[in-house]
C-alpha cells in the first residue's frame, strides 16, 4: 500500500488522476484497451475534473463500469449516481462503453447483465472512495466480505444515508432510499490496481479507523490494506486525526 497526502483537494485529485491516467495508458499500450471502475459522491469531484481534463487519454478505448445506484431512484433525480456520472464524466469524454446500476425495473436482470459484462475480463482500474462511515460502495459495515457475487442489493445504514443529506444529494432522511446495488467487495478486489481519492475534513475519522484497524467488517475499507496494488490519496484535512507514525509503519515509509 501506498499513502501520499496532499495539500488540499485539488492537488489530491490532480495526482490521483495523473497515476490514474498513467495505469490505464501502460493498459491501451500493452493490450490496446483498459477497463475501469469509477466512484461518485463528493470526494470524487476533483479527480474526475482533472481525469477529463487529461490530453493524452485515449477514451475510446476505455470501458467503464458505475459501482452502485439507489434502489427505486428515476436517473433523473439530482442523487442518481447515473446522473452524476454521466454529467461528470460519460458526455464529456469520447468513452469507448459505459455500463451503469440501474436500481429500477428488474433489479435481479440488471445484476445479471452488469455480472455477465464485468466477469468476461479483468478490471484494470477501479477509482473507490471511502464514505464516512469507513463503506467502500455501498457495502456499509457489517460489510459482506464473503460473498463471491460481483452485484448485490444492500441495507444503507443510518451513517451513510446521513452523509447522502450533508453532501446535498436529498433535502431530508427520509427522502434516501433504504437499499441500494453495490458492486461487492470480493469485485472490488479483483481490480488490478485501485485508487483511492479520500479528501475533506469529514472523512478524517474513516481515515483514522482504517489506520488504526486491522482488517474487518465493521471498518470495510480496512480490506483495501491487502490490495497488493493500492494508493490512498489523502489531503492535510481527512489525514489531520490519523497517527502519522501508524501510517508510516503500515505503508513502510512509502509515502
Amino acid at each position: 500500500m501506498k499513502v501520499r497526502i496532499l495539500k488540499n483537494a485539488d492537488e489530491l485529485g490532480r495526482e490521483a488522476a495523473a497515476l490514474a491516467s498513467q495505469v490505464l495508458r501502460k493498459r491501451i499500450s500493452d493490450s490496446g484497451k483498459a477497463r475501469l471502475v469509477l466512484s461518485t459522491g463528493a470526494s470524487q469531484f476533483e479527480t474526475l475534473e482533472a481525469l477529463i481534463t487529461l490530453d493524452d487519454m485515449d477514451w475510446s478505448k476505455v470501458e467503464m463500469f458505475h459501482l452502485d445506484e439507489y434502489v427505486g431512484l428515476s436517473s433523473r433525480h439530482p442523487a442518481s449516481f447515473r446522473k452524476y456520472l454521466k454529467e461528470r464524466f460519460v458526455d464529456l469524454v469520447p468513452i469507448h462503453k459505459a455500463h451503469f446500476v440501474n436500481g429500477e425495473g428488474s433489479l435481479q436482470e440488471h445484476i445479471a447483465d452488469l455480472t455477465r459484462e464485468i466477469r468476461k475480463e479483468p478490471i484494470d482500474l477501479a477509482l473507490i472512495g471511502i464514505g464516512e462511515n469507513a463503506h467502500v460502495a455501498f457495502n456499509d459495515p457489517p460489510a459482506n466480505f464473503d460473498t463471491k457475487e460481483s452485484y448485490i442489493v444492500v441495507d444503507l445504514d443510518e451513517s451513510c444515508k446521513r452523509q447522502q443529506v450533508r453532501e446535498g444529494w436529498f433535502d431530508s432522511l427520509d427522502e434516501v432510499p433504504k437499499q441500494a446495488i453495490t458492486m461487492t467487495v470480493h469485485q472490488i478486489m479483483q481490480s488490478e490496481v485501485i485508487i483511492s481519492s479520500v479528501p475533506h475534513k469529514v472523512k478524517a475519522r474513516a481515515i483514522r479507523d482504517f489506520f488504526a484497524n486491522d482488517v474487518n467488517n465493521q471498518v470495510p475499507a480496512t480490506i483495501l490494506k491487502t490490495h497488493p496494488n493500492y494508493t490512498l490519496f489523502l489531503d492535510e484535512q481527512s489525514a489531520s486525526e490519523a497517527d502519522r507514525t501508524l501510517i508510516s509503519s503500515i505503508t513502510g515509509g512509502q509515502r
